[in-house]
């Protein structure tokens, strides 16, 4: 179970400075912007980095002294750009300012008849709009519908740098201009007109924006699922009545009266009551779980069929919910480090496209082409070129997988590690608390005279009411076979060190240790060799005898951590995937080398100490080699920091949560190969979505120079550029663990 202090030290674990600053940055359209405007943050006094993401139009900057909003917002503004307080909802912004559904409607009824004429021809009919009407319809997509690139262009100018903006600027006014010479110029004849070019250009990256603004909200669909399960409302008791109030109302120790089929309010421990809890978008746990008296329970979560009274222990942003969704907004806002190159390219590419133009216009110039050929070859050259597809490619994807990974009970705290455990080779486990149970279980029993049953129900009699761990897994057992409670113990007598005696139907019986055998002349013989082959499993034994008349051995119970039921499989899919799997335990050889061979562990290490946990991973991290350590103790914390990759199991320690990279919010060992498998898909993506951005620009720039690509095709292109890219990351979407 994960308790919401997991998630503070997992959250702290995120800042990577003492103070940091998160809010919207509205208008960015291409790589280049976002990398704009993270170079003027980072030049910002007193900050030490800046992060910039694209597809989020997120912007986040540390420092070591608390930020200001307002100097970092004027800074924004003045670039051309737009910051959004982060207490702030985004100011209502005009639909057809922005290249919504409206803007993009009406610029397709004013483009169309311009259009008409072309898919006319097609069909074998001459027909043309007269030039000031098609003059009439293209100014006011030209100026008013495409007003936004030229403000963002201009913008882009004063700062000395470039954008997709200008670049949709300047070659829909080239076409737009020569077309209004052209027609001006005209003394009788149609003259060529390209009215269409730069209306359709307009038209279709407008569409293309829309699309990607729509695709974008699907890549946070993990967000706003986990923000819909905050209830607005609890009702709390206050004295004898219940009294509804808002959430922000709802203060520590209050107590929280949630009904069946609810969704519960608040973190807290149940106080009274007893049901049945359903984590599954919390955890990814896909049955419900049994929450009773002294249990916590996790705000967001539904009750099930029982009536419960939660004392509160974290309300608001510190409750579980709300750092699990700090988390994975950290994760998807992060920037995976191939990001890096793409960032280096957008710095230069929009100057080296505005040269290409160039070099595309003189060149056909000098060919002896027409001025107007040269203008509409150099016009797609600088619309096919914008680079917003290079830019989404790897933010959308780390979106989607961090997302879809989050709803499966993976967390993952930053984009360097769904990207790095893609190249895990060798997962390192520690035993207790990650393989096993971590608390002893009746393994074994072995009766003289092989009523094993009568010899369970005979030690649970001893055992009931006793707090001790090798008595509850006694107890465990016996209620795991259905054996009632009718034997009952008296003259219970503790002999320290040694055991417990007892009178069970009339009959003296002694539970303990070798050394209380001996001491009451016991012979343990007969079951000797049984004994010695659990003792080199590491298991505890217990035996039973009877003293009276005679004292005389009924038999022995073998205890152990028992392995959970998800291991085996969960190595075995770790071995499909060809990852070598690596035992690191403390304990003994023995009980080491039982899980070992009972899992098909690869190598077994035991007897290791917490520091030797730490140096038996780097002795591991050969050249080539990425080495992930999975645990869940303070004992692994050492060995979680110097891995390669840290997994920690969210039912484990916060010290353990702290140090690692990825948390898996159950205690289940076979969210390690869901991990690697949704890191290894999701870097799968990033190399398509980059691969596919590049060779579109490679190819498209030299095919539009040399005039085999006309502006309207361009656009399309450009535009549905950046919707592919989304559209392939959303397909992480139907990631599954195996």
């Amino acid at each position: 179970m994960v308790t919401e202090s997991s998630y503070e030290i997992i959250m702290s674990a995120t800042a990577t400075a003492p103070h940091s600053l998160s809010f919207k940055v509205q208008g960015m359209t291409c790589a280049s912007c976002s990398g704009r405007v993270e170079r003027l943050l980072a030049a910002m006094p007193e900050v030490v980095s800046a992060n910039v993401n694209l597809a989020t139009e997120t912007a986040r900057v540390c420092s070591l002294q608390p930020l200001a909003f307002e100097p970092l917002a004027r800074a924004i503004e003045q670039a051309g750009y737009h910051a959004v307080a982060p207490a702030a909802a985004p100011p209502p912004v005009a639909l057809l300012a922005t290249g919504g559904g409206a803007a993009v409607l009406l610029a397709a009824l004013f483009s169309l008849p311009l259009l008409l004429p072309m898919l006319l021809e097609l069909a074998g009919v001459h027909w043309m709009l007269d030039g000031r009407l098609q003059c009439l319809l293209a100014t006011p997509v030209q100026f008013w519908l495409g007003a936004r690139f030229y403000r963002a262009g201009w913008a882009a100018v004063k700062d000395r740098s470039g954008n997709m903006d200008l670049l949709v600027a300047l070659g829909t006014s080239a076409a737009y201009g020569l077309s209004v010479y052209q027609l001006l110029a005209a003394r009788s004849a149609m003259p060529h007109l390209y009215f269409e070019a730069s209306a359709v250009v307009i038209t279709l990256i407008l569409l293309g924006k829309w699309l990607e603004a729509r695709a974008k909200r699907q890549t946070t669909s993990a967000i706003r699922a986990l923000q819909a399960l905050r209830p607005e409302t609890a009702r709390v008791q206050r004295g004898t009545e219940e009294v509804e109030l808002p959430i922000a109302q709802v203060q520590l120790d209050d107590l929280v009266v949630v009904r069946p089929g609810e969704r519960i309010a608040v973190d807290g421990i149940v106080q009274q009551g007893a049901s049945h809890v359903d984590e599954a978008l919390i955890t990814g746990e896909s049955l419900p779980v049994a929450r009773s008296v002294g249990q916590r329970v996790t705000g967001g979560a539904i009750n099930g069929e029982g009536l419960l009274l939660v004392q509160v222990t974290a309300v608001g942003a510190q409750s579980t919910l709300a750092r699990i969704i700090a988390l994975v907004e950290d994760a998807q806002g992060a920037k995976a480090p191939v990001q890096r190159l793409v960032d280096r390219i957008s710095a230069i590419f929009v100057p080296v496209v505005l040269l290409l133009a160039a070099v595309t216009l003189a060149g056909w110039l000098l060919a002896g082409a027409s001025g107007e050929q040269a203008v509409i070859n150099a016009v797609a050259v600088l619309v096919i070129a914008c680079p917003c597809a290079l830019g989404l490619a790897t933010p959308a994807a780390i979106m989607a997988g961090t997302g879809v990974a989050a709803r499966h009970g993976i967390l993952i705290k930053d984009a360097g590690a769904l990207e790095l455990a893609h190249r895990i080779s060798s997962v390192a486990f520690d035993k207790t608390g990650t393989l096993t149970e971590g608390k002893p279980a009746l393994l074994a029993i072995h009766a003289i005279d092989h009523d094993h049953d009568g010899l369970l129900r005979a030690a649970a009699a001893i055992q009931r009411g006793s707090e001790h761990a090798l008595a509850r897994a006694v107890l465990d057992a016996a209620a795991a076979r259905g054996q009632d409670a009718t034997l009952v113990a008296s003259e219970l007598s503790a002999l320290p060190g040694r055991g417990v005696a007892a009178t069970v139907a009339g009959q003296r019986l002694l539970l303990g240790s070798s050394r209380l055998m001996s001491e009451q002349g016991v012979s343990i013989q007969p079951l000797q060799t049984e004994a010695e082959a659990h003792a080199r499993e590491g298991r505890t034994i217990a035996w039973l005898a009877s003293v009276a008349p005679t004292p005389q051995l009924l038999g022995l119970l073998a205890f152990g951590d028992r392995i959970k039921p998800q291991a085996q499989a969960a190595l075995q899919a770790l071995h499909a995937m060809h990852v070598e799997t690596i035992l690191l335990t403390g304990d003994n050889q023995g009980s080491a080398d039982a899980v070992g061979r009972e899992l098909g562990l690869t190598r077994v290490i035991a007897n290791m100490l917490p520091g030797d946990k730490a140096a038996a991973i780097k002795a591991l991290q050969q050249p080539g080699a990425c080495i992930a350590m999975v645990g869940d103790g303070i004992n692994d914390a050492p060995a979680l920091a110097a891995a390669d990759v840290g997994i920690a199991m969210g039912s484990g320690t916060d010290v353990a949560m702290h140090a690692a990279a990825i948390t898996l919010m159950r205690g289940d060992p076979a969210l390690v190969a869901a991990a690697i498998s949704i890191s290894r898909l999701t870097y799968r993506k990033i190399r398509q979505n980059l691969f596919w951005a590049f060779i579109y620009n490679l190819v498209g720039i030299p095919l539009a120079a040399l005039g085999l690509l006309n502006p309207m095709v361009a656009g399309a292109a450009m535009a549905l550029s950046s919707v592919s890219v989304i559209s392939n990351a959303l397909l992480l979407r139907r990631w599954r663990p195996a």
